[in-house]
């Protein structure tokens, strides 16, 4: 075997206060931030003098987690936000909740919105795609039974 887990998924922000206040009331814990910089990271990354402030939040059963980033340099030189679910390339992340109709209501209440409608899958699933901060592509899904 190759991979022994999946550590995190990055996601880049304009605003690293919104993404973290709005990923807190998923129910994911912040686990620490830093400034992350200097040589070393542009020869990881491929990009050069970049200076990054990033924020790791932790699901609450420990296994998965999301590194919210926000470049200080260079400046961001795409934007994926708003693109449609079919595009290529990473689009979301699916969190699994208790309640999907409560998670709903109260990421609407942080500026959430439902892309299509709450749908059910079978009788294993309830599913929909939120909108999060900045337009982020968000799955949840609840599973029946």
């Amino acid at each position: 075997m190759t991979v022994k887990r999946m550590d995190n998924v990055g996601i880049v922000v304009e605003s690293l206060e919104t993404a973290i206040s709005f990923f807190a009331e998923l129910g994911l814990e912040l686990e620490g931030r830093a400034t992350i910089e200097g040589e070393w990271a542009g020869r990881v990354t491929g990009v050069r003098d970049q200076r990054v402030e990033i924020a790791m939040m932790r699901t609450p059963d420990g296994h998965s987690r999301l590194e919210l980033s926000r470049f200080l340099a260079p400046p961001v030189v795409a934007d994926h936000r708003n693109a449609p679910v079919n595009a290529l390339g990473y689009l979301r992340v699916m969190f699994t909740v208790e309640d999907i109709d409560d998670t709903v209501a109260r990421l609407r209440k942080r500026g959430a919105q439902l892309v299509g409608e709450v749908v059910k899958y079978e009788d294993a699933y309830r599913l929909c795609y939120i909108r999060g901060p900045e337009g982020l592509l968000i799955g949840l899904a609840q599973e029946l039974g």
